[in-house]
């Protein structure tokens, strides 16, 4: 325990001093791929500002898939079903490993099930697991708990929502002709040997998460601010649940508009075709996911648990203040995309990965490149984009299963997320904290899961 306490330290006094906002993050990262591009390449200026420009709507399509992912993962995390049994999970731990442990693992299964729900999940489990502590007595520090809610996410493209697997198991992608055709999720995210990886390496960063807990005196318990409005907000809920959902405005809430806006019924029975669509979507075309198919899945369930259509409608406006910093930044990103794909610099990067790669090592260098070009472009489905056509052409002269290849490059997007500060908005968004207070703990997670990914990753290419 201690020397990962020493380990961490210097972690977080790092961040703490010298990480941006993920917003300048985010424009950083941009002049650096112009200063890279001019190094590395022979584009001109002109060229490279036109390449940056036209990628910046690339992305727009999947902008809307992934706000759509966010807020109905969002919406779902806080109807009451899924309150409820986040609540019952926070007062089980009785100790303080048990604290940071808990807020791990279910922030991981959550990621495995939906990125964007183990992000919800997981801040909203790192505030009951605090708020319980208190009552019992239990110091707990609550940046590592919020940490461990992030930690967690770092197995999310292992799972059912991951965009790299999902985009080439999809009919028509982009890359579909160079690759043969899809390749199924039954060879990615469900082959035996990613579900292995990602159950030992949640197990290890849970158990990392528990033995980074600081000295007492370092302690930093959950604000009373946090508090105090978690209180309001859940004394304001029972106060709409006893009340019915009508606004105040409405001139009576019997009135059949007003039954209709709190009719369970209703969105009873539009997340049932939903559902009853899925199931047909699974019976005609087996295990074949989808991003749309994971979205419509969040939606129908999200519908299915909420008290009506006016607290579905309620819960997705709360959640759509979660996107707002990521449909700022993604056109950034977009941009970067587009200048390192247009100027040659991704294929650069990759071709010098693949000349240092046999058979046996093809999906760890994989692993390291999407690593790298998840600072630049932080999406999975993106990045497999513009890496892909490199990766595959080196699979097939090396003679390496593309599957490896395609979950190299996402093990590299997660990898790196724990020091790429984007996807922490919408997590600290509920939990109140800034970035800097848990980036420190999950560099440790990143040093540790570099041993679990790389064994994973070699361990299938036997």
């Amino acid at each position: 325990m201690k020397l990962l306490q020493i380990m961490s330290r210097p972690f977080v006094v790092f961040v703490e001093r010298y990480y941006p906002e993920p917003f300048v993050f985010a424009i950083l990262l941009t002049f650096l791929t112009f200063a890279i591009t001019f190094t590395v390449t022979d584009t001109a200026p002109v060229q490279a500002m036109a390449a940056w420009g036209s990628g910046l709507a690339s992305l727009l399509s999947f902008m809307a898939q992934l706000c759509i992912m966010l807020i109905t993962a969002h919406a779902l995390a806080h109807t009451d079903p899924i309150q409820k049994a986040l609540k019952f999970l926070g007062r089980q731990p009785a100790t303080q490993p048990g604290a940071y442990l808990m807020v791990t693992l279910v922030a991981g299964f959550a990621s495995l099930l939906s990125w964007p729900l183990g992000l919800v999940s997981g801040a909203i489990m790192a505030q009951q697991v605090a708020l319980e502590g208190r009552k019992k007595g239990l110091r707990l520090h609550y940046p590592l708990l919020v940490a461990s809610a992030y930690s967690g996410f770092v197995i999310w493209h292992m799972g059912y929502s991951a965009s790299a697997p999902l985009f080439v198991a999809t009919p028509g992608n982009e890359l579909e002709d160079m690759m043969g055709g899809i390749i199924p999720v039954s060879e990615t995210i469900f082959a035996p040997w990613n579900i292995a990886t990602a159950l030992i390496t949640l197990s290890l960063v849970a158990l990392t998460c528990a033995l980074m807990r600081p000295r007492d005196q370092d302690i930093l318990e959950i604000p009373e601010t946090a508090i105090n409005a978690l209180e309001k907000l859940d004394k304001k809920e029972l106060e709409k649940e006893e009340a019915g959902d009508s606004p105040s405005h409405l001139p009576s809430a019997s009135s059949p508009a007003a039954r209709l806006d709190n009719s369970r019924l209703i969105p009873l029975l539009s997340g049932g075709i939903l559902l009853v669509y899925l199931i047909h979507w699974f019976v005609t075309k087996g295990l074949d996911l989808n991003l749309n198919i994971v979205n419509w899945s969040l939606l129908a369930l999200g519908l299915c648990l909420s008290r009506s259509a006016l607290h579905y409608v309620s819960l997705i406006t709360n959640a759509s203040r979660t996107v707002t910093p990521i449909l700022l930044q993604y056109p950034f990103y977009a941009g970067i995309m587009g200048l390192m794909a247009q100027s040659g610099l991704v294929s650069i990067m990759s071709d010098w990965f693949t000349s240092l790669a046999t058979p046996h090592s093809l999906p760890f260098w994989a692993f390291i490149s999407g690593g790298l070009v998840n600072f630049f472009v932080p999406s999975g489905g993106g990045q497999w984009a513009i890496q892909g056509p490199v990766f595959i052409e080196a699979a097939k002269n090396l003679n390496v299963d593309l599957p490896l290849v395609v979950m190299g490059i996402a093990y590299g997007d997660q990898w790196t997320n724990m020091i790429q500060p984007f996807w922490t908005i919408p997590l600290l968004a509920i939990a109140g904290l800034h970035m800097r207070q848990i980036m420190g703990y999950t560099f440790v997670i990143l040093l540790v899961t570099f041993v679990t990914f790389s064994a994973g990753l070699f361990f299938a290419a036997l």
